[in-house]
């Protein structure tokens, strides 16, 4: 059996809907990406959105970026050259622009860019840094300041680190007074490091150490949790084994670090091995696992690296064996040291180096990789998580926002402290568009985005068919939204998204649009034709008439309507007002016999060629375009909701 057309326009009405949804989720699946430091993943979803010509503006701009810091400079090229020259745009895109010509070798046009964007930012250091020594992708990321710190209550006078979050309490190495009353190390006259907790979300809880006999007479620091292979919790850490005057392990009082690991037995902590990846002539430390728990990362100097400490990986295996020792590479390791590795929820590595171009000493970095999950460049987190001074240890929440990350920066307690961040996510306003008689969704409103500082446009959308749409936006900044739909009245509204708190990432704008009234724009009715000196209801009126029947019992089902037919100048009055009378009774019955009630429709009367729409009054006179123009059947609407009487 073959399916009818009515079927096959259906099924295609159905693709395009569900095409039309996935462009859509595409924003918003390309910005979690994209705020994830993932941007090969990002890549399709923009494109996506190009494809289906949806926030196009957005989503170039959004693919020069990910390509700039993905150092495929020529294919960021294009994406910027279709919105460079829109007054939309944010004069920070000249720069990024300018940098990925230079990076292309196109010296002369980044020359040109980058004075058009030294017009706007004069004192602006990093062109000329940049051009010295600069990161590509530190300076596209720090354009904007993304981190809240503030110190934590529980830093002591002595050195604390390295916090890391477990079931609701936060572990991290301090040297304050414990219970073992362990003395000060001859390194730098400080006491030696223990584990210690306190409880997350109680401000100023008194820190504890760690239960069992994870720490010791030597350091203890840098603790994860993990399983293993019975899936029962177990902990890597650090600790150090102190070497007094045994020159085969090197210089005199040689401090070298190996990872252990402890289980939990009776409510304590216990040791339970040093992991094979541990030598007597170099150091591991400061692991971390993945959330998979199938690779552990960590700090050595091992022979063999590329200068300094390096970071290496290795699997864990089903049985909870420790592979061996796999370096990260060149992008990531330097001549210098790098350390204190972080596994994010999305397996995004962080790390500190002092090797890498920062603001200081140790800097934390992000990383960038590619679909083959390569490293490909490294990304400044930019102030106030780096400083002149160390920073380091980095540790991120689940939700992406908050964490925390230590430094031996001016104005804290002891020689290093713990700081608490906030990461400022992106934001986005969204909402439903829907009418404001009958409370339906609108699909297909243009919307479009204006900054009401600049009074530039800054994007544009379309409602979806349950009434959505969303926008990106920055924080701070007073906006209006200009809803356009044929159906509708414009209508601005006005918000504002000053209030927004830090870890908020959407906004909540519902729009709500009046009808207009006219019933053949609500319809969206082509011309009602009749035959020469006929009245019957032709095929082709048959399915304009269906569309009013449509608005008044589906959309408006308290809407009241009067019928008016009128001809041409052609004939005479009588003549004219006969054939016209006939048409509108004709058009009232079809609309009764098919469903509408006879009380919504309060009259209907022909009036001939008494109401012309131009001046036409003869062949002579008149192009039968114009003629055509006065053959016409009106709806004025009398009522659209009970209660409001809108005409006589």
């Amino acid at each position: 059996m073959k399916p009818t057309k009515a079927y096959i326009v259906l099924f295609a009405l159905l693709i395009c809907s569900s095409l039309v949804r996935a462009q859509y989720g595409a924003q918003q699946r390309g910005d979690y990406y994209f705020s994830k430091f993932s941007y090969a993943k990002a890549i399709p979803e923009y494109e996506l959105m190009l494809n289906g010509g949806v926030n196009t503006s957005y989503a170039h701009q959004q693919l020069a970026e990910c390509y700039l810091l993905l150092r495929d400079f020529k294919k960021s090229i294009p994406h910027f050259e279709a919105i460079i020259h829109s007054d939309a745009i944010s004069k920070d895109h000249y720069f990024k622009y300018a940098m990925a010509l230079y990076s292309d070798g196109q010296l002369e046009a980044s020359e040109e860019w980058l004075k058009k964007y030294k017009k706007y930012n004069k004192n602006d250091s990093r062109v000329n840094r940049f051009l010295k020594e600069g990161n590509l992708a530190s300076i596209v990321f720090n354009s904007q300041e993304r981190y809240q710190l503030d110190i934590v209550t529980f830093n002591s006078e002595h050195s604390d680190f390295g916090a890391y979050l477990h079931q609701g309490k936060l572990y991290f190495a301090s040297g304050r007074t414990n219970h073992l009353t362990k003395g000060n190390y001859g390194w730098n006259n400080e006491p030696w490091l223990d584990i210690f907790w306190v409880y997350d979300d109680i401000p100023f809880y008194e820190p504890e150490p760690l239960e069992g006999n994870v720490n010791s007479k030597f350091h203890e620091s840098s603790p994860v949790y993990s399983t293993d292979y019975a899936k029962d919790t177990i902990i890597y850490f650090t600790r150090n084994n102190y070497f007094d005057k045994k020159a085969a392990y090197g210089a005199e009082n040689e401090i070298n670090l190996k990872i252990y690991s402890a289980k939990r037995k009776d409510g304590k902590w216990m040791e339970d091995r040093s992991l094979p990846i541990n030598s007597d002539y170099y150091s591991t430390g400061h692991p971390t696992v993945n959330k998979e728990r199938t690779k552990i990362y960590y700090t050595s100097d091992m022979p063999g690296g590329y200068g300094g400490t390096d970071i290496y990986y290795s699997e864990i295996h089903e049985r909870g064996g420790i592979g061996k020792p796999v370096n990260l590479g060149p992008v990531i390791n330097t001549e210098g040291n790098e350390m204190f590795p972080f596994i994010n929820e999305e397996g995004q590595l962080f790390f500190s180096s002092e090797g890498h171009v920062g603001f200081g000493q140790l800097d934390v970095f992000s990383t960038i990789t590619n679909e083959e999950d390569e490293f490909v460049d490294v990304i400044n987190l930019g102030t106030p998580i780096n400083s002149p001074a160390d920073d380091f240890a980095y540790y991120g929440f689940p939700n992406g926002i908050d964490g925390y990350v230590s430094s031996n920066r001016e104005g804290g307690q002891g020689s290093d402290d713990i700081y608490r961040f906030r990461f400022s996510p992106a934001l986005e306003v969204e909402g439903y568009v829907t009418d404001g008689i009958n409370l339906k969704p609108l699909d297909s409103v243009q919307l479009t985005l204006f900054d009401q500082k600049t009074n530039t446009i800054i994007a544009q959308t379309f409602s979806d068919e349950k009434g959505y749409y969303k926008f990106p936006v920055q924080r701070k900044t007073p906006y209006m939204i200009e809803a356009v739909r044929s159906t509708h009245p414009h209508k601005n509204v006005f918000f504002d998204t000053s209030k927004a708190s830090f870890s908020q990432k959407t906004l909540r704008q519902d729009i709500v649009l009046d009808p207009v009234l006219d019933l053949k724009l609500l319809a969206g009715l082509k011309k009602i034709y009749f035959d020469f000196d006929m009245s019957n209801i032709r095929r082709d009126a048959a399915i304009e008439l269906d569309k009013v029947i449509h608005v008044m019992n589906d959309l408006y089902p308290d809407m009241i309507i009067a019928l008016e037919s009128h001809t041409d100048p052609m004939g005479t009055h009588e003549y004219n007002d006969d054939l016209s009378e006939r048409r509108a009774y004709s058009t009232y019955k079809y609309l009764i016999d098919n469903g509408i009630e006879k009380n919504r429709i309060v009259s209907y009367k022909g009036f001939g060629k008494r109401r012309p729409v131009n001046d036409c009054t003869s062949f002579d006179d008149c192009s039968p375009e114009d003629l055509e123009l006065n053959r016409r059947t009106e709806f004025p609407i009398l009522q659209i909701k009970k209660g409001k009487q809108l005409a006589k």
